[in-house]
């Protein structure tokens, strides 16, 4: 007895259904983020369109590239080439996209074109997470984390070998000149004068704009410095006011070495202090993932709710530390979200007395270890003893039951969203360079996390909208 098939006949023209969104099943992410996006105001992104002649091609509709983008984000495809070839592909990206193909200049145009507004999508969505009850600030987990820059460290270069490379390549560059006007000489003896020859030669070119790229990088670094060495000079002047504040009101002299503030116009960069030539705001820092091993990119930060890991606030910065992020990421959840939350945790890396005394950080209960914990042991609060210390009243409010349970939560709030970013997505490095470009850009993979919790509470929670 014959077998029964389905049918198969790769010559029957199909009836396509006339909603493309029937190709994908219900609940699909594709379908649901074109309801979100349906709900986002896109006006900053049209307003560009509507001061635009409209004579000339028609452009691609951005409500359409906003999704197509967000999509290749949530899905760990954010390169404009591969984005290409999904739409193509990939079932989702051609729901997407209406079954329209826009190519990888386009796409990479119209990021690039509209970045600040992409970024700013951040607040609509979490504004969404809100209304869906995902945010209940009870406890805010703050942490940092290096994410690559779209540069390689190797082309990267020490202050020291600038100096090194300047001089060569000066006496390089001297060598070719005069050997340059020598066959000139030789040339105009010859045949005489009048014939063109005043075009650099090739090598003579590279070297020149080498020794311009290092002579900028230098200067770029001997600013900095001076700032650092400004900022430092100020913080020295306010301990010596301090200082003497304290011997006028006790009437004895402080204890210790008087602090030294450095003179800014004689600052200089460190022998080792590097900039990198493809993506000079990025920096060489130590990756926390792999011991002893450093990454040419910046260190990305982010405040985490409890609830549903929702991330309500994020900043890019390029120091190798946290210690000066905590307070900016304070005032940025209040910004955000409108209050503290009732506990806020960090750990050690941003604990600094100046820290948590400022006024920022009054209104929550603030959990920063003053040194590293280790693990499985506490701190005995009678050992500790009274101080007016805020290291000994942190070290007093961590060793009780409750702050030890409230601080223990910390990892388990924020450490698993960078794994769900770098891991489960695979978004390690940044594509756009520059600090201000890097930055919107983590807004967008920061606001792309928060869609995906919002995909997967949709069942739970009424409010949210549906993949139909």
């Amino acid at each position: 007895m014959a077998k029964s098939y389905l049918p198969y006949n790769l010559e029957q023209r199909l009836l396509l259904p006339p909603d493309m969104r029937e190709w994908l099943p219900e609940g699909h992410l594709a379908r649901f983020l074109l309801d979100v996006v349906a709900e986002l105001d896109l006006s900053a992104i049209e307003r560009v369109y509507d001061a635009k002649d409209p004579r000339g091609r028609a452009g691609y509709h951005p409500a359409m590239m906003v999704a197509l983008l967000l999509y290749a984000y949530c899905v760990g495809k954010p390169s404009s080439r591969r984005i290409e070839r999904a739409t193509y592909e990939d079932v989702a990206f051609r729901v997407l996209t209406g079954n329209q193909h826009p190519d990888h200049d386009s796409i990479a145009d119209f990021r690039k074109q509209h970045l600040t507004a992409l970024a700013g999508l951040f607040m609509q969505v979490l504004r969404l997470c809100q209304k869906a009850g995902l945010v209940k600030l009870g406890h805010i987990a703050i942490d940092g984390s290096k994410f690559k820059a779209n540069a390689s460290k190797h082309k990267a270069m020490s202050y020291g070998r600038m100096s090194e490379a300047e001089k060569k390549l000066e006496a390089e560059i001297q060598a070719l000149l005069e050997e340059a006007a020598r066959v000139d000489s030789e040339e105009d003896a010859q045949h005489g004068k009048g014939k063109r020859g005043d075009e650099l030669p090739e090598e003579l070119r590279r070297r020149e704009s080498r020794l311009q790229k290092i002579r900028e990088a230098k200067a770029e670094l001997e600013r900095e410095a001076k700032e650092r060495a400004e900022a430092k000079a100020a913080e020295v002047a306010e301990k010596l006011a301090e200082r003497a504040r304290h011997e006028a009101e006790t009437g004895k002299k402080a204890r210790g070495a008087e602090p030294k503030a450095p003179d800014p116009e004689e600052a200089k960069p460190e022998p080792k202090a590097q900039r990198n030539f493809t993506d000079p705001e990025s920096r060489i820092m130590p990756d926390g993932a792999n011991k002893g091993a450093f990454v040419q990119g910046y260190n990305a930060q982010i405040a985490v709710d409890a609830e549903a890991q929702v991330i309500v606030a994020v900043l890019v910065t390029q120091s190798t530390n946290d210690k000066r992020q905590l307070v900016p990421m304070a005032e940025a959840i209040t910004a955000n979200v409108g209050q503290s939350a009732e506990i806020t945790s960090a750990d050690t890396g941003y604990f600094s007395e100046q820290n948590v005394e400022h006024p920022a950080l009054a209104a929550t209960n603030l959990l920063v270890p003053p040194e590293r914990q280790k693990h499985g042991t506490a701190t005995n609060a009678e050992a500790i003893g009274d101080s007016d210390s805020a290291a000994q009243r942190m070290r007093i409010k961590l060793s009780s039951p409750e702050g030890r349970a409230h601080y223990k939560r910390r990892k388990a709030i924020v450490e698993p969203v960078f794994g769900q970013i770098k891991e489960a997505r695979g978004l390690r490095r940044l594509l756009l360079r520059g600090l201000e470009a890097a930055s919107a850009e983590f807004s967008i993979i920061a606001l792309t996390h928060n869609v995906l919790k919002l995909f997967r509470a949709r069942g739970a929670l009424a409010g949210l909208p549906r993949a139909a």
